[in-house]
């Protein structure tokens, strides 16, 4: 077998269906990318959600920030006056002996208590971070909701470092185990007798922090509303544009599918309604064009059919006269002999064409029908070999039968197969120029696959496409060897689609060409994929043999599985 040749052919499939997903994103992706309005939505919905993101975070930081400087005002106010009464009140002391001294301290701290304008406020007494001797007044806090453990380490070392009032905020861990955001303010005061102590005021912030997360929420809550109602909005506005789109839309879906009566229904005359307008003149310019094309197309197709059916009478009259000179040219002067073997000739290639014409005619009526019946597809193939035989001898053109059938049993319009047959090897031997010519066949459970492939003056990929064409020739030039009317192959391509199969053309220019055809084995099923190469060569895992040897055309052939027919 020859090796798989590059290929430029022509051929026309059924595009695959597209797959299809099911779930939310798939259907969020098809709607995306369906439906103007839902991305109108969407847009809207994701450039409204930044905003809102954005401005929510910075109204939330804004009203934190006011909230927190207000409080912090007020602590540094409350503690500076209170630090400085303590203070004072130990410098008034009188006492000096060591327990005089604690109960004076102890009872001076209690300032803070009584007047703090907030009752969550806690005092911590602690010795000086930098402190080198150790007094007698002991560490303390005035509840034991504080410990000395919640004053900031870097905040004591800080104090430690200078002087005056310092602040940070923190945060301490309360009797049930949360977190309570706090400011702690402190400054360095001096107790007789004793290293310098620092002392700290504990701010609870917690109801500061409740209010922030309630604006917060009040905050967010309103954006969801304002949100949803902006969506709402946009979604009506989107709809009301957009609705005379998807109705032209939907319409010109309607006129592609072959109704041509639909029109869009016009309302106002803004942009959309223009568009409507614009719309319907031009749906009905076409359905005028398209109607006048159907008109001249019926009339062309009755004229052909009318002209074949009237010459056929007086071609009928003509060709007796012609075969009453024909059969007498014996008896006439040579040069009177040779004009009517010409007129007999040309008479009979006329009723060709006028066969033709009418079959070409009854195939635009659509009244063609198959008759169809079980049939032996290699005997059809031999009877077709034999008649194609003597122009093979005459042109000196070898041809090789490739397959591994004897019989294959085909459901098909006997005539028209053979026709096609017909037509496609004498195309061969038309255009082979005496090179080889081979036929391959070969069949699955549910095709028939057959390719004719010359090795002659071939085709060129855009010839390709307009083979079946009617009257088309590659080379106008080029004179018909074996009298053909221009009309056979489009004949050949319209059998093979009342049989359900496809006739496809291959060639490389000046390499040769191929013709394959495949049909359904059984018209009542599918058929499969060709079982032979475009381009004629077998496929790499042909299908099992039928039964029996290769069937021989020529007794001779050298390869009884290749059967040849040689000159």
């Amino acid at each position: 077998m020859a090796g798989t040749l590059p290929r430029a052919f022509a051929r026309t499939t059924a595009p695959a269906g597209p797959s299809r997903a099911y779930g939310p994103l798939a259907s969020a992706r098809r709607l995306w990318q369906q439906s103007l309005q839902f991305r109108a939505v969407v847009a809207a919905a994701c450039l409204l959600l930044v905003a809102f993101i954005f401005v929510g975070s910075f109204i939330s930081h804004q009203i934190a920030n006011s909230l927190f400087r207000g409080n912090l005002r007020q602590a540094l106010e409350e503690s500076s006056s209170g630090f400085s009464n303590v203070q004072t009140l130990i410098n008034g002391s009188d006492a000096t002996g060591r327990t005089e001294i604690q109960r004076d301290v102890s009872r001076f701290l209690t300032v803070l208590e009584s007047s703090s304008a907030d009752s969550n406020r806690n005092w911590v007494l602690l010795k000086d971070v930098n402190a080198t001797t150790d007094g007698f007044i002991v560490e303390q806090t005035q509840s034991s909701e504080v410990t000395v453990s919640d004053v900031p380490q870097a905040l004591a070392q800080s104090m430690s470092e200078g002087t005056g009032i310092y602040w940070q905020s923190s945060s301490i861990t309360s009797a049930d185990g949360r977190r309570t955001p706090v400011l702690v303010v402190g400054t360095s005061i001096s107790i007789p007798q004793n290293p310098d102590y620092s002392l700290y005021l504990i701010y609870d912030l917690s109801t500061s922090q409740a209010t922030v997360q309630y604006i917060n929420l009040v905050v967010w809550v309103g954006f969801g509303v304002l949100l949803v109602v902006v969506l709402t909005i946009v979604w009506m506005i989107a709809r009301f544009v957009i609705r005379p789109i998807s109705s032209t839309a939907i319409t010109a879906e309607k006129l592609a599918a072959g109704d041509l009566d639909q029109r869009v229904l016009v309302r106002g005359q803004n942009e959309t309604a223009r568009l409507g307008m614009s719309f319907n003149r031009m749906a009905d310019s076409l359905q005028d064009q398209i109607s006048r094309l159907e008109k001249l197309s019926t009339m062309q197709q009755r004229f052909v059919s009318d002209v074949s059916h009237e010459l056929r009478t007086p071609l009928t009259t003509v060709r007796m006269a012609a075969d009453m000179l024909h059969d007498n040219r014996d008896n006439m002067e040579p040069l009177y002999k040779r004009s009517t073997e010409l007129l007999y000739n040309q008479v009979d290639r006329f009723d060709s064409l006028l066969a033709d014409l009418l079959e070409i005619s009854r195939f635009d009526a659509g009244s063609q029908t198959l008759d169809t019946v079980s049939v032996d597809f290699m005997a059809v193939l031999d009877e077709v070999l034999k008649a194609v035989e003597p122009h093979l001898m005459r042109t000196n053109t070898s041809l090789t039968v490739h397959t591994d059938h004897t019989e294959i049993m085909v459901d098909m319009d006997h005539r028209r197969i053979e026709r096609v047959l017909r037509n496609l090897l004498f195309n061969a031997v038309e255009h082979s120029e005496g090179q080889p010519i081979d036929v391959y066949v070969d069949a699955t459970e549910s095709t028939l696959g057959v390719a004719v492939r010359d090795h002659g003056i071939g085709l060129s990929p855009e010839e390709t496409e307009q083979v079946f064409n009617r009257f088309w020739r590659a080379d106008t030039s080029r004179k018909r060897t074996l009298g053909g009317t221009g009309l056979g192959l489009s004949i050949a391509a319209e059998d093979v689609r009342l049989h359900q199969g496809a006739l496809e053309a291959w060639g490389i220019k000046g390499q040769g060409a191929s013709f394959r055809m495949t049909i359904p084995i059984d018209q009542d099923v599918p058929m499969g994929p060709s079982p032979v190469l475009l381009s004629g060569e077998p496929l790499p895992a042909p299908s099992a043999p039928a039964t029996g040897a290769t069937p021989t055309v020529n007794p001779d052939a050298p390869n009884p599985s290749e059967p040849t027919v040689e000159p």
